[in-house]
């Protein structure tokens, strides 16, 4: 969603005159006052059921089938969800903002050049250098406390019991030369199994290390998630405050399904980062700060006056969208469907059947909110 509702006097064709004069319009004045403050509460609590459902769903994913289902669903919905928000509601409204004739108008250094997405791509650049840091300093951290040392310590584990099978082996023949034999190939055979489950949970700890780059780059991919969600749905909260009397049902109801939706979406991702054990009170954190980033988008349009000059209203809010759009636009096709559908290790093992169930729940997620952006 974007902030065009701010300026119900947008521009249209009647001519250069009307155009300027928009250019320098004011806010408009805004009533139905109790309506906008009950939306306020609306909002939070919608928003924040859609982010603690998945939350509460994962933490009974383990004792049955239809818990984990769920979480498959939300899980790809919500990537859907997110791709969609990035071009549909965020990279689309910034090009029709920044690219606006009042904007070249007053900053005539922004006329005649695509600053929008200019600006998503610097920031995708900056995300992808932000996460080859992060991955580096997580896989060097994993190769020396995490990875290496489990190899380390279970190569050592198993080599001290082959070797004391061994010497029970050995003292084995000498009290009894009759049994030696077979008890020697019982152990030996014991030893290559053991040696062989060792080598196979090596690799899939380096399969998965490889796939998702350690703890660490989990953490900051969920984190910029929620950077980039938040950030943005402070400005639809600016939105649905300042819009006209006229559209403001309409766009509230049309809010409430979209931040569901995107609630839906943060919400799962929180739900399958795998948080420290000392810190599980993080994703409720956050869920709840995703909540509450609307609500304070909109107080703060009620209680305060935006910019006088609409130039500079489209200016600000286009420049925060391509941000935003950047972000999200990075997390959904990169961390969420490129290491979650495509790379990630038991998803590349699954069945064809599994793998096409999980693009159907995408494009469900992309369909919604591209359905969505007809009408906000």
């Amino acid at each position: 969603m974007s902030s065009r509702a701010l300026w119900p006097r947008a521009h249209d064709d009647d001519g250069p005159h009307d155009s300027e004069e928009d250019c320098h319009a004011g806010p408009v004045a805004l009533g139905r006052l109790p309506l906008r403050i009950g939306a306020i509460f609306i909002l939070l609590l919608l928003t924040l059921l859609a982010a603690l459902v998945p939350l509460m769903v994962s933490r009974r994913a383990r004792v049955g089938a239809a818990p984990r289902a769920i979480m498959f669903v939300f899980k790809y919905v919500g990537t859907g969800v997110i791709i969609a928000t990035a071009w549909m509601h965020l990279l689309a409204p910034a090009i029709e903002q920044l690219g606006n004739e009042c904007v070249g108008h007053v900053w005539p250094v922004m006329a005649g050049y695509p600053w929008a997405l200019c600006i998503g791509l610097m920031t995708i650049m900056a995300m992808l250098l932000l996460e080859l840091v992060v991955s580096s300093v997580a896989n060097d951290h994993d190769g020396d406390d995490g990875l290496g040392h489990t190899v380390t310590t279970a190569g050592s584990c198993d080599s001290n019991d082959i070797l004391a099978l061994k010497k029970s082996v050995v003292d084995d023949e000498e009290e009894n030369r009759i049994t030696s034999r077979p008890h020697t190939k019982e152990v030996e055979a014991k030893s290559q199994q053991q040696l062989l489950l060792q080598q196979q949970q090596q690799q899939g700890a380096r399969e998965g290390l490889g796939a998702r780059g350690g703890l660490a780059g989990q953490l900051a991919a969920t984190l910029m998630l929620e950077f980039g969600v938040v950030f943005h749905s402070v400005f639809i909260g600016l939105t649905l405050g300042t819009t006209t009397d006229d559209k403001f049902n309409m766009l509230l109801v049309v809010l409430v399904f979209h931040q569901m939706l995107e609630g839906l979406g943060l919400g799962t991702r929180l739900a399958v980062t795998p948080w420290p054990a000392r810190r599980g009170w993080i994703p409720w954190m956050l869920a709840l700060g995703f909540a509450l980033s609307t609500p304070m988008g909109m107080a703060a349009a009620i209680g305060t006056k935006p910019p006088s000059e609409m130039a500079t209203q489209r200016l600000i809010n286009g420049i925060f969208d391509a941000i935003s759009a950047g972000i999200l636009m990075y997390t959904g096709l990169v961390e969420l469907l490129a290491h979650e559908l495509l790379f990630e290790p038991g998803m590349r093992r699954a069945p064809l059947r599994r793998r096409l169930a999980a693009y159907g729940c995408v494009a469900v997620g992309v369909f919604a909110m591209a359905l969505l952006a007809k009408w906000a």
